[in-house]
């Protein structure tokens, strides 16, 4: 499913300004103007910073002209000329590879801003946009990547996705927000497309709670994580199909009215739950819904895409997900959605390509077809790997979305597939067996790039990856972990398994970098619960600790068991801090000088952090 009508690609020699659809065009030409202005001198800094913003350019930690260019990928869904397209800019203005973040977005870093106007009519010529892909906007539209691919969903959320995108983009009330909303949807309870942390999530359920009846959704708002982690709370038990788009509007026209543009750190939609409280907050959203039908932008039905497109499940299933991956009445060839709440058995170790179809393969669409699980090593793609996937994508003419897990999934795949794309996929580095699982470790760029992050959490993610393969850990399932470089949670510590964010130490009277670490994390059954704390250690003993929580839990859990149950069996966060104390231990900079610097750094480490971007101030 190809977003924004996108025209076809245009080749290297023709001027791609001529294939680009008017509103791309037009959004390229103005940010031309603007910046045009800026460099002259004409436009002051704080204005041109707002309008960068909601363009999809964010200032690096490094100053100057260098800036990260996020281009949005709406529910992850990318098209072959799309791919190429990205695999293009990667090479031509960034560092020769992109990376794919928790919001299935694709961001470049260190392209120059007198290079950006070239770039935005690169991606523009294939449909893509950066616009309202940061700053106080409605950010990329999320959803489960598995959606409309999976046994378990009530609707395929796909096309909804897209038309939510497509109505809320350029739409006057996503420009300027008090601060910036976050839609999230799932297909299911189970929540892949993770709508119970975020500003708004939109879960498919039938209108009875025994799953019969009409199909519709549950709208959920005030979900974030960050420093303060809130759980989304239910507008109405449930929505129609014909009311939903309506109701995201009320949300945020009553977001609009009422969110506070006084204090950008309590400016998020979960602020406004606090403070307003839930049940006055459904009263004003009802009120503005049922009064939006004056409105230009009253959407009157199910949207014509959705109409055109189609929303049926792709599976037969129409009750709730089974509680575990042996539940009674499940087909032995359906493989599980791969969610946070599911333990799966471990790779069996008969030879890799078995390893990958026991845990990158998923069956269980009506049709018969299959999807598969690419795994991108800390969410980065190098050029040639997005041409390739390009190919594969036209050859085997199937779909490709990115997840939330910073992979990509291959879907509408035939059995026959399955064998050559494996071939492909490891000739390209991205057949590793048990991809969303425990090698699979999730990062945010950290201090690499980004002005608030404390520690250079890619340095520690490829540090723990390196101790799971050298300890045997790397295939056990059922078990993520997740690194933020700050409390922020671009990362989404919050919600792993095991989590950790950057914090700077103190010892012997000096910085250290370090990292907290939370536990038992996770979302499912239309409820989140957030890590709790176990304890603070260096950097540099992260790893040993993480090889030794996941190697017990291995040893340890009974079949089809989760992390959470087994954390819960043996004491909590609690405990595992208490056997963990022994490396929150700092020798002087003279005996482990290697304690006082961080990951992918020659030099003694800083605490010190810049002025962020992300609210758009």
């Amino acid at each position: 499913m190809v977003t924004l009508d996108s025209p076809p690609s245009a080749p290297p020699e023709i001027d791609r300004r001529v294939a680009c659809t008017p509103a791309l065009a037009a959004d390229v030409e103005k940010f031309e103007l603007m910046l045009g202005r800026y460099l002259a001198g004409e436009l002051e800094e704080d204005s041109f910073r707002i309008f960068r913003l909601n363009n999809g350019i964010y200032g690096q930690r490094q100053g100057g002209h260098n800036q990260m260019v996020r281009v949005k990928l709406p529910y992850g869904s990318v098209a072959p000329e799309q791919l190429e397209m990205l695999g293009h800019v990667a090479e031509t203005y960034s560092r020769g590879w992109g990376h794919i973040t928790t919001r299935q977005n694709v961001q470049f870093h260190f392209v120059q801003l007198e290079r950006v106007p070239q770039m935005l009519w690169d991606l523009a010529s294939v449909g893509l946009t950066t616009r309202e892909a940061c700053g106080d906007t409605v950010r990329n539209i999320a959803a489960c990547h598995l959606a409309g691919a999976c046994p378990f969903e009530v609707l395929d959320v796909s096309p909804w996705a897209e038309a939510a995108f497509r109505h809320f983009l350029r739409h006057p009330y996503a420009q300027r927000l008090p601060r910036k909303v976050k839609i999230n949807f799932s297909g299911c309870s189970t929540d892949c497309g993770q709508a119970m942390f975020n500003d708004i999530g939109v879960v498919a359920v039938h209108q009875a709670s025994d799953g019969t009846g009409e199909a519709g959704f549950r709208v959920y708002v005030g979900g974030g994580l960050g420093a303060n982690p809130h759980p989304a709370q239910a507008i109405e038990e449930f929505t129609s199909r014909e009311l939903l788009i309506p109701t995201l509007e009320a949300l945020l026209r009553t977001f609009d009215h009422y969110g506070n543009r006084d204090n950008k750190l309590r400016a998020r939609m979960k602020w406004l739950v606090d403070t307003m409280g839930i049940e006055e907050l459904r009263t004003r959203v009802l009120r503005e819904r049922q009064l939006l039908v004056a409105s230009v932008t009253w959407v009157d039905g199910v949207p014509d895409y959705v109409s055109f497109h189609g929303d049926a499940p792709a599976g037969g299933a129409r009750e709730e997900t089974p509680d575990g991956p042996d539940a009674p009445g499940m087909s032995p060839d359906i493989t599980r959605v791969p969610v946070h709440l599911r333990a799966r058995r471990d790779a069996p170790a008969s030879g890799p390509y078995e390893a990958w179809l026991a845990t990158n393969v998923l069956r269980g669409r009506a049709n018969g077809t299959v999807s598969a699980i690419a795994w991108a090593r800390l969410g980065d793609l190098t050029a040639e790997q997005f041409r390739s996937l390009a190919a594969i994508q036209r050859d085997l003419g199937c779909e490709v979305r990115t997840t939330n897990r910073q992979n990509l999934v291959l879907r509408g795949l035939q059995e026959g597939d399955l064998r050559p794309l494996y071939d492909r996929l490891a000739g390209m580095e991205m057949a590793e067996p048990g991809a969303e699982l425990a090698r699979d470790v999730v990062s945010c760029p950290g201090a690499d790039t980004c002005n608030l992050a404390v520690t250079q959490s890619r340095g520690l993610a490829a540090d723990i990856s390196t101790a799971l393969e050298k300890s045997g850990l790397a295939d056990v399932s059922g078990v993520r972990v997740n690194i933020s470089g700050c409390t922020n949670s671009c990362g989404q510590h919050h919600i792993a398994d095991i989590g950790f964010h950057g914090v700077e130490r103190r010892a012997h009277g000096r910085s250290a970098p370090g990292y907290q670490m939370l536990l038992g994390g996770h979302l499912g059954g239309q409820e989140v619960v957030f890590g709790a704390k176990a304890l603070r250690l260096p950097a540099k003993r992260v790893a040993e600790a993480t090889v030794h929580v996941i190697g017990r839990f291995a040893e340890e859990r009974d079949r089809g068991e989760s992390f959470v149950s087994w954390l819960d069996r043996i004491g909590g966060a609690a405990q595992v801090a208490s056997e963990l104390k022994h490396l929150d231990v700092f020798a002087t900079p003279e005996e482990e000088p290697d304690l006082y610097m961080d990951f992918d750094e020659q030099v003694p480490f800083s605490g010190e952090v810049g002025i962020g971007e992300c609210a758009g101030v």
